[in-house]
């Protein structure tokens, strides 16, 4: 199944697929869909939270 037109997020998953060689089943749109919904939302969240200029990225500690 390939997107409709107008549905830039179903656009998105076929070309991912495509690029990756991965065949994703029709059953398995929606939760993929749901997933990378779910995914840009917490992105957007973290994009718009503002930080300091002088804010420093933490130390990377290793065992």
């Amino acid at each position: 199944m390939t997107a409709t037109e107008g549905e830039p997020l179903d656009d998105y998953i076929d070309a991912a697929a495509g690029a990756l060689r991965l065949k994703i089943e029709d059953a398995w749109r929606p939760a993929v869909r749901a997933n990378l919904e779910v995914s840009l939302r917490l992105a957007r969240m973290v994009d718009e939270f503002p930080l300091p200029d002088e804010t420093e990225p933490a130390s990377v500690f290793g065992a």
